[in-house]
This record gives structure tokens, C-alpha cells and sequence, in this order.
């Protein structure tokens, strides 16, 4: 794996991403949306919402659905043949992987930063410090490996990138609705502490509360969250050098 062999496999994704309506729409502007729709549904103080229990499921959700777009990507490359002729050039599999993980959690990042900056009007008030952002940020950017990994899987058991969009959500509905935005009960919190957004969002929620960056609550999501990431984000990129290019 060479440096500058990734920092070109960079430039072009990220390059295919602003040439490209339609995945610019879904990496960039989808999640502007959504909090947009979402800021005015759940931020009136007359029906006893806030927008800040609303937000950390929102920042989870901006990483979540990165595995749709690994999938439908990935499916894609693979459908054209691209992939097949990577293997002809210098550059090695772990070239491309490092590329395409570090380009998506780029994206990814993005895709927060945008959140975060459209929910402050509607009353979106962190209460936490500059060390507070930056854990939260590097939480959200480990978290996004994960994603990353779940849309390796995807794209590896599809045989097309339509299939892939609809099998990634066999990944991303369970995170959203047991370990973002639906509260829990006592019958549903098991099977969201099964699930990686459940702990981040858990820890944005501590975070953006005040806690204690210290903690030993906010220490275990954190562990959880990198842990599992890591053992997905591998299992991802494994799977799909042995099984998906073919």
C-alpha cells in the first residue's frame, strides 16, 4: 500500500462525487434535507419537542446511511467492469480499500458537519466545550467505519446495484429506528444494544449533555463503538476482496 496511490484513488472519488447529480444529492444534500424536514417537525416547543434530543439521532443517522452509498458504489464498480481493471495497474486491493474507507468517512464527516450546522436554527444548544466537539466528531468518524464495512457486505452478496440499495436497508432500518430516533421501551432496548447506533447515539446524547468526557458510561460507548466498528469495517473489506469482485 502506497501513499500516493491513495491520495490519487482520493481525488477521484471524491471528484466522481461532485460530477455526479445523483450521488452528490445522497452523500451531501440528503441529509441537509432530512434535518431540514426533521428541524421543523420536532423543534415546536408547543407539542414538548426538542430539537436537541432529536439531533444526536440525526448525526448517527448522516453516518448510517453511508452504507447504501458503499453498496450502490461498490455494486456499480464492479458492474463496469472497473474494478476487474484495477487489477491490471500498480495499484494493489489494499490501495483502493484504504481510498474508498478514507473517502466515505470523508464524506461522511461532511455529511455531520452539515447536520450540525442546519440544526443550530432550529435550537439545536450543544452544551459542551471544544473538546466535547472534537470527541464527538472522532466518535462519529469511527462510528462511520462500520457503515463503511455494512456497505462492503452489501455490495458483496448483490448481484446489482439496484439489489444493493435494497439490501442495505436491511442494515441501516434497525439502526434508525431502535438506536436513533424511536425511544425505547423496556422490549426494544435489548435489541438496540445489539446495534453500534445505539452507543454513539447514547454518547452524543452524554456529550452534547454536559457529561464528562471522563466518564465510564461515555468510556464504554466509545470502546463499544470502536471495537465493533473495526471488526465490521475488516470483515467488510475481507469479504469483498475474496467475494465481491467476482
Amino acid at each position: 500500500m502506497k501513499f500516493q496511490r491513495i491520495i490519487a484513488l482520493l481525488k477521484m472519488d471524491l471528484k466522481r462525487v461532485i460530477f455526479e447529480p445523483a450521488y452528490l444529492f445522497l452523500m451531501l444534500l440528503f441529509p441537509a434535507v432530512l434535518t431540514i424536514v426533521f428541524g421543523f417537525a420536532f423543534s415546536d416547543p408547543e407539542l414538548g419537542m426538542s430539537f436537541n434530543a432529536m439531533a444526536p439521532g440525526l448525526f448517527a443517522y448522516a453516518c448510517i446511511f453511508i452504507i447504501m452509498i458503499v453498496a450502490q458504489s461498490f455494486s456499480d464498480l464492479r458492474e463496469q467492469g472497473l474494478l476487474r481493471r484495477l487489477n491490471t495497474t500498480p495499484m494493489t486491493s489494499g490501495d483502493f480499500m484504504g481510498s474508498q474507507v478514507i473517502s466515505n468517512m470523508i464524506i461522511t464527516m461532511l455529511q455531520v458537519v452539515i447536520v450540525f450546522i442546519l440544526a443550530l436554527p432550529f435550537g439545536f444548544s450543544p452544551n459542551t466545550n471544544i473538546g466535547g466537539f472534537l470527541f464527538a466528531f472522532l466518535l462519529m468518524a469511527i462510528f462511520s467505519l462500520s457503515s463503511v464495512g455494512l456497505g462492503l457486505i452489501t455490495a458483496t452478496i448483490s448481484k446489482s446495484s439496484g439489489t444493493a440499495t435494497g439490501l442495505s436497508f436491511i442494515f441501516i432500518l434497525p439502526q434508525m429506528f431502535f438506536g436513533t430516533f424511536i425511544p425505547l421501551t423496556k422490549n426494544t432496548r435489548p435489541i438496540a444494544m445489539a446495534l453500534p447506533s445505539y452507543y454513539v447515539t447514547d454518547a452524543i446524547k452524554s456529550i452534547y449533555s454536559g457529561a464528562s468526557l471522563l466518564s465510564r458510561n461515555l468510556l464504554i460507548d466509545f470502546a463499544v463503538v470502536s471495537i465493533v466498528s473495526i471488526i465490521i469495517v475488516i470483515l467488510g473489506v475481507q469479504l469483498f476482496k475474496k467475494f465481491g469482485n467476482k
